[in-house]
């Protein structure tokens, strides 16, 4: 079966800056993928590019098997079953609910109004059809314009950040109702983010972008625990990074030896992990603790500052014989005054080595 949506080998330039450098990914019928990345990476460009607002410099995009554009061919944006979703939700203020979601409906009438009372009614709105969109809340004017979007029955649905207006407490449900609208439809859903948390919570493959190309793309938790790179860990959480030089495939840290197979003596390496895996235990009079095979061996480090920060708590620690810094978690309120010594390990499994570059 041939994917919903594929983009093959896309690219732009504006001047001499290349954008968005040979992209390629597919997505499912009711798949969402997400693409994921900081602001200037080449995520909007590439969705212009789908949505046939911005023309590619080469490449090639396809729904169901069949070419909507390449450099030579192009469908126009209205006839390429393409729907879209931004931050702006772009609603009409001088049309009703009904309206503004029945706008663009090319149906007879009676149909028309019984697909727009079918999506009010999904999205927990049909009491407002009558209604204008100033009289609704900001999270009741997203899913207007869900419905909006979804009124023509898209085979795509592209998405913009479009949860990033919505006030906090509103954004969990509203994603969750959105994810579930969609499936429901069967869309395949390409959603652009720079929040990771939204991307793990909606995704079902992410795909991270870097300076227009994909660096990595696969499931969120593959993503999580199996990064690319030093930069695709940091883009997740706060990490912690020690520094080290191998010899014979060994790199010797404060915490004991990390296995380093394929790195030449001399090459120096970065062994990186998140502040949730270090462990901590309190110095008993100067007795290091005994090292373990799962968390090697402990180090000395001195509290500069604990700060709760609601669910967790963030202790920042010097370490006593590298000086660097290193930040640990930890679960519920846990503040030890500075300058508190304790022994810190870190759990090996979880730990990520990269060459140093």
């Amino acid at each position: 079966m041939a994917p919903r949506l594929e983009v093959r080998n896309l690219r732009r330039s504006f001047d001499e800056l290349t954008v968005v450098d040979d992209v390629s990914f597919s997505i499912q019928p009711g798949q969402v993928t997400c693409l994921l990345g900081p602001s200037g990476c080449g995520k909007s460009t590439t969705l212009r590019m789908i949505a046939g607002v911005d023309k590619q410099d080469s490449g090639e995009i396809y729904v169901d098997g069949d070419l909507v554009c390449d450099t030579v061919f192009r469908v126009p944006p209205e006839r390429r079953a393409i729907g879209l979703m931004f931050q702006d939700f772009a609603l009409f203020p001088h049309l009703t609910v009904g309206r503004n979601v029945a706008f663009g409906l090319q149906l007879p009438k009676a149909e028309a109004q019984a697909r727009v009372r079918e999506l009010l009614e999904k999205v927990g709105l049909l009491r407002f059809i009558d209604e204008f969109p100033h009289q609704l809340s900001g999270g009741e004017q997203q899913r207007v314009a869900l419905a909006r979007a979804l009124a023509p029955r898209p085979k795509v649905m592209l998405m913009d950040e479009p949860f990033s207006g919505l006030d906090n407490r509103l954004r969990d449900g509203i994603r969750d109702e959105t994810l579930a609208l969609l499936k429901d439809e069967d869309t395949a859903v390409l959603l652009i983010t720079h929040e990771p948390e939204e991307a793990m919570r909606m995704a079902d493959e992410i795909a991270l972008m870097r300076n227009g190309k994909i660096v990595q793309a696969g499931a969120p938790y593959n993503i999580y625990n199996a990064p690319a790179d030093k930069a695709a860990v940091a883009f997740f959480s706060d990490i912690n990074v020690i520094e080290a030089e191998v010899n014979g495939a060994l790199a010797k840290t404060p915490f004991g030896q990390f296995l380093c197979p394929g790195v030449p003596d001399g090459g120096q390496v970065e062994i990186v992990c998140r502040p949730q895996y270090v462990n901590l235990d309190f110095d008993r009079n100067g007795e290091r603790p005994a090292p373990t095979v799962q968390n090697g061996t402990a180090a000395r480090g001195t509290v500069l500052r604990a700060r709760f920060m609601g669910s967790e708590s963030l202790i920042e620690f010097r370490m006593e014989e590298s000086g660097d810094l290193m930040r640990v978690t930890v679960p519920n309120v846990f503040l030890p005054k500075p300058d508190t010594v304790f022994w810190l390990t870190v759990r090996r499994d979880k730990c990520f080595t990269f060459p140093k570059g």
